[in-house]
This record gives structure tokens, sequence and C-alpha cells, in this order.
């Protein structure tokens, strides 16, 4: 297998474990559709290998174990007009739906910020791994985009209404509020990482996920009630409804800190990424399955590389920095349900 310090994923065998490593660490690990690649070349070649007992996808470095995708070359890909955008999203979903019907034990190590795309390559796993490190969330409305990768599918699946606060305002979960969640399995100290590979390593073939999970399991620890825990029932009461405009003012009748500073930052995020999230999450929480939310993702997808806020987004986030996107509508109020038609089109489904 390969393993050159100048690709963007090693990939390795280590005793009956496949080990797949991201390798951009400068940059967070943020996925490029040639790591994309890698990662559907490898998760083929060690399905098929019988000798191969399970699957462990890590980040390089100590900051990441992924930032999400590489939102500079979408922005670039959109702005010019090119189909980089689209091939990138409909294959990084098809993987991510991969991930979900993995049938081998499929270990994600979510160590450091996971984010965006991170999320999707480890929450749909079988077997999800969060530290005392882990800084995950999705942040795309602060973007002028909206939870992808199969977001919509997991978000209204967490508890009460938690996943409208994490999709809405994008931020952080540690790894006690991602196992609230159900975004993670186990607990695991960063130090005794090598440690589980290892012990991943000298699986016998053949083992099942239940004998992966006793394996976790032991090396776990086991945190205390965090911060959404905390909260659950003032995330609950204000974000019920099925408006933006009714959640904030839910937030401004609640008292204390959280709810004032939860509605301060979806202030700031974009009103059209805002209205849009609350549709796909709510359309997402009555759909089947999780093809069927990524391929309405997709077609999200194909519109905001025609909308002003993803360019503005990404301006303000990632090239000038200035942190100060102009969100065109700037109020949500501005923002009417026949804005966001266009969204919920048509395209070519997914190839799953």
């Amino acid at each position: 297998m390969h393993k050159t310090s100048d690709r963007e994923v090693f990939i390795e065998r280590r005793g009956s474990a496949g080990i797949i490593r991201l390798n951009r660490p400068k940059a967070l690990n943020s996925l490029t559709l040639i790591m994309v690649r890698m990662l559907d070349a490898a998760l083929d070649e060690f399905e098929a290998d019988p000798s191969v007992a399970s699957i462990v996808v890590t980040g390089e470095g100590e900051r990441g174990f992924c930032a999400g995708g590489d939102i500079r070359a979408l922005h670039q890909s959109g702005l010019a007009g090119s189909e980089e955008a689209e091939t990138f999203w409909r294959e990084e979903f098809a993987l991510n739906h991969r991930i979900g019907n993995f049938p081998k034990p499929y270990i994600a190590v979510m160590d450091g910020i996971t984010m965006g795309g991170g999320v999707g390559l480890s929450a749909h796993g079988r077997h999800r791994v969060v530290t005392e490190r882990t800084r995950l969330a999705m942040p795309e409305t602060g973007i002028g985009y909206f939870p992808d990768v199969g977001a919509t599918w997991l978000l209204p699946r967490m508890p009460g209404e938690t996943g409208t606060w994490a999709g809405l305002t994008g931020l952080e979960m540690n790894a006690t509020d991602a196992l609230y969640a159900g975004l993670a399995d186990v607990k695991i100290a960063s130090g005794r990482l090598p440690e589980m590979i290892d012990a991943l390593a000298r699986m016998p073939v053949g083992s099942s996920s239940t004998t992966v999970d006793a394996l976790l399991k032991h090396l776990a620890n086991h945190p205390h009630a965090g911060h959404l825990e905390h909260n659950r029932a003032i995330i609950d009461r204000a974000f019920r409804f099925d408006s933006v405009e009714d959640i904030l003012t839910a937030l401004a009748a609640e008292e204390g800190a959280f709810a004032a500073e939860t509605r301060t930052v979806i202030a700031k995020r974009s009103p059209t990424s805002l209205k849009l999230t609350l549709r796909l999450l709510r359309t997402g929480r009555a759909s089947a399955s999780l093809a069927e939310c990524l391929n309405r993702e997709l077609a999200a997808c194909m519109q905001i590389l025609k909308t002003p806020d993803f360019y503005e987004g990404v301006r303000a986030a990632v090239i000038d920095k200035d942190r100060n996107p102009k969100w065109k509508p700037a109020d949500v109020s501005a923002v009417g349900p026949e804005a966001l038609e266009p969204f919920f089109g048509r395209v070519e489904p997914l190839a799953l």
C-alpha cells in the first residue's frame, strides 16, 4: 500500500487493521477531490481484502481530524463556472453514504477539529471515537452555506431540538456533547489512541462490530453531563418552531446568558442560510433514508453556487478574513418562502 509524505492521504496496513490517515495537517485535513477519491479507493481495497478486519480513519497533526471540505476550492469553482464543485459534492456525498453502509467495522477517530465534511467522514460510521480535544460543529450558516454531508439526516435525529440548535448556530460541541447528541459512541483519551489502534490491529480476521464495541468501551472514560445536555430544556423550548423568526422571538423571551448568546450568534449568520437550513432539517426529519437527504442536499448545493451569500461568506471567512460578511438580504424577514424554492429543484440523483 502507499505511504509517502507528499500524498494527501496515507493508506497502510497494520496487522488486521486498514489505516487511512488524512494528510493535510496545515489545512486541518480539509478535503479535496483527490482525497475523496483516495478514501474511496482505500475502502474498495480494504473491503475486498479478507485479511482486513477493520478500518481506522484518522487525521495527521494534533489540531484536527478534518475541518471539512476545501471551501476555497469550491468558491473558486463556483466563480469560474467549472464543474469541479458539483463533482466534489457528488463524490463526497456518495462516500458519506458508503461509510454509513460499510460492511466491516469502520472506526473514525474524531480527535481535534471535526467540522463539516469531517462530520460526514465520521458521524455516519459504525464506531465514532472522540477525545478531550474534540471540537465538533456544522458551522455552514456562518459562510452562507448549509449543513450538508448528510447532516440533514443526522441533526434531526439528535435529542429534542439540539440538532436544530447545532444546524442554525454552527456552534461547537465537545466530546461529551457529541456523545449526548448521538454523533459519537465513546470517548477515549488522546494519549490512548496508539494503544487503541494497536489493539485493533491485533483483532482476529472476521471480528464483528460487537467485538470492536467491547474493545473501545474497555479503553473509554465516562464524562459527566455537558453543555448541550445542561441547556436541553431551553433549546427544546426555543427551537421547536418552524420559522427562524419564531425561534429568535422565543430566545429573546428566555432568561439567562445561554439564550442571549445563542440569539446573538444566530443574528450574525446568513439569513438565507438560516431559512434554508431550518427547512432542510424539518424535511430531513420526515425523510426515510440518508440517501434521500443527500440527494436533497445536492440540489441545494447546485443553487448555493448561484447565491451571493456563499461567495461573501467564504470571502469573509477564508479569503480576506475580515469576519464581517455583508449578507444579501441582511434580515431574515426579507427571505420569503419563494426564495427557498430554487434550492429544492431536481438534479440527477447520486450514484449510490
